[in-house]
């Protein structure tokens, strides 16, 4: 309680150049996502809203995170603008962004609309530029192959307790050489890195805003589009999903013909297929791991959706044919039997 606390304090004195904290002021908890950011929404005697963010220095990069919305909002990205700073401590006050995710707005009738609306922002984005006070690191293959570790730690062995072999082994080292490969080959591009529906704000003004873009880095062309289409949080149909593979690819194409010029619209479906693979094998280790390490587990219930993607395309490919016998061998009959993992939930892994 003392650091909450101190964060009400320092809200207090940037707001009012006062350390008490106002009796009229309202506070509430937002949320407390997956990392160790908390973040509070601050509602003022006149009806204003602020939110107020806890992201301790010793776990978050708060430089990074301010540097980064600074920058992207100078180049026409709607990010929440940064209203105060305390590095030291570890607190910020952002812009309020409302609780209206895109994921709320979501149906069978608006989703195309709202996709298309998502996938127009990414050529602008892609095209940014590094700030003078933030690089964006590269994805390279020591991050690519530390991510799908997770999955093989946390999930394989953690969470299934499933034994490796030599064999198994094998066919680890052969899948993630091959997905690492698809996503170095790339254009390699400005990346939000978590672009889904519940980091997407529909914003009063009929645009969306943009959150939790702390974790960007320079990476494969696919990434975003892949992120948002094949959502860990919502599926839609293969045919729909396929559609805006080919409506990213076409806007990506008309707008910066120079990254995707010579890329095939089969091979851009390669790199979307393999890249999400990477993508939803990382997801898996990290809600697993939210599980074991950190005592969250409602992410727990994501993960059969989630390994239905990645069997999904590894079945539309024969080299990855081992990976999955794998799978159908060994992994979804451990999952199947997880008693942490709701009915309602098995019911979205597809085999």
């Amino acid at each position: 309680m003392a650091r909450l606390d101190q964060l009400q304090s320092w809200v207090a004195e940037t707001q009012s150049g006062n350390q008490a904290w106002p009796a009229s002021w309202q506070w509430q908890l937002v949320s407390g996502d997956a990392s160790f950011r908390k973040y509070y929404r601050v509602i003022k005697e006149d009806g204003t809203a602020i939110i107020a963010v806890d992201a301790p220095p010793e776990q978050e990069n708060n430089p990074a995170f301010v540097a980064l919305a600074c920058h992207w909002r100078e180049k026409g990205m709607r990010l929440p603008e940064i209203l105060a700073t305390n590095f030291e401590q570890g607190f910020l006050l952002v812009e309020d962004f409302g609780d209206v995710m895109l994921r709320d707005r979501l149906s069978a009738a608006t989703v195309d609309g709202w996709y298309q609306q998502a996938l127009a922002l990414l050529p602008s984005l892609q095209q940014i530029d590094d700030c003078q006070d933030y690089p964006l690191p590269c994805y390279d293959r020591a991050m690519l192959e530390r991510e799908l570790e997770i999955f093989a730690e946390w999930f394989y062995r953690g969470l299934l307790q499933l034994p490796e072999t030599s064999q198994t082994q094998h066919v680890w080292r052969e899948l993630c050489k091959q997905l690492v490969q698809a996503m170095l080959e790339q254009p390699q591009v400005c990346i939000h890195r978590d672009f889904h529906s519940r980091n997407l704000m529909c914003l009063p003004e009929g645009r969306l805003g943009v959150i939790d873009f702390q974790g960007a880095v320079r990476g494969p062309v696919s990434y975003d589009v892949v992120s948002l289409i094949r959502d860990c949080y919502l599926r839609w149909p293969a045919s729909q999903v396929m559609y805006w593979s080919e409506y990213a690819y076409g806007l990506l194409r008309q707008q910066q013909p120079s990254v995707l010029q010579d890329v095939s619209l089969t091979l851009w479906q390669r790199w979307l297929d393999l890249t999400g693979m990477q993508r939803h094998l990382k997801a898996i280790g990290i809600f697993a791991r939210l599980h074991l390490r950190d005592g969250k587990s409602a992410y727990l219930q994501d993960i059969p959706r989630t390994l239905g993607y990645v069997l999904e395309q590894a079945q539309r490919y024969a080299e990855f044919q081992p990976f999955t016998h794998l799978l159908l061998d060994q992994v979804v009959p451990a999952l199947r039997e997880c008693s942490l993992i709701s009915v309602e939930a098995q019911k979205d892994l597809t085999t």
